[in-house]
């Protein structure tokens, strides 16, 4: 698809990945990039459009759609860590959280603009998922395990959305360089690096994204389906 002339909602798009995503859209030509975010007051780049859009929120995610009915490509970047619930002990506030941003958000945001998209010629979708996605973690159940839902839906969306037109992209990226990520010292990945592979995506209609080494290694230990090549 073209990302030149393109208009897009990024949500979370103050800082971390969902930046990079915006930013990476105005390089690649976008007309416009709405950073759709809990506070506007948040956004500071000159080149994004803010826009409130709290994912936990129907009717801010309703009121997003109905201004915003220029979109043509919506990425789902928002998202929470949910680390401080622990497998054993302790509350599922946090896991809570984590599925209600990381998966009802994308999941509530994409049925919101999808018949936005519908009108506007189909176009794309974005999800930004994980290597958690397919990997099981005992020291982060409750954000692997939305993550896990998340890819989930990706692969409805992706069904669902077909007939319209809507190109359905799944974003897998194992330790980026953010704030989500500062817990740990493993090697991270550049923001601006998952960005811009999924720029190279949307342009040549892929439909998901693979942006490390420790990403393609988990997704090839996954079980094949029977009759699969590989």
């Amino acid at each position: 698809m073209e990302i030149k002339g393109s208009v897009a909602p990024v949500t979370g798009a103050n800082r971390g990945i969902g930046l990079a995503f915006a930013r990476a859209l105005i390089d690649h030509g976008a007309a416009k990039v709405y950073a759709a975010v809990r506070d506007p007051a948040d956004v500071s780049d000159e080149d994004l459009t803010p826009m409130r859009l709290d994912v936990t929120r129907p009717q801010e995610i309703a009121a997003a759609a109905a201004a915003a009915r220029d979109v043509t490509i919506v990425i789902n970047n928002a998202g929470v860590g949910g680390f401080s619930t622990k497998l054993l002990t302790g509350s599922l506030d946090d896991a809570r959280l984590a599925m209600d941003v990381n998966f009802f958000g994308t999941w509530a945001v994409s049925r919101a603009f999808a018949p936005v998209l519908a009108r506007n010629g189909g176009d794309a979708l974005v999800n930004m998922l994980s290597a958690a996605s397919w990997a099981s973690r005992p020291d982060y159940p409750g954000y692997a395990a939305s993550k896990a839902a998340q890819w989930s839906l990706t692969g409805a969306l992706r069904d669902g959305l077909r007939e319209q037109g809507t190109l359905v992209i799944g974003v897998h990226a194992s330790f980026v360089e953010t704030e989500l990520s500062s817990f740990t010292d493993a090697p991270k990945i550049d923001a601006a690096d998952v960005a811009e592979q999924t720029m190279e995506a949307l342009a040549n209609d892929r439909v998901e994204v693979l942006t490390d080494e420790r990403t393609r290694q988990v997704k090839h230990a996954l079980p094949q389906p029977p009759g699969s090549d590989g």
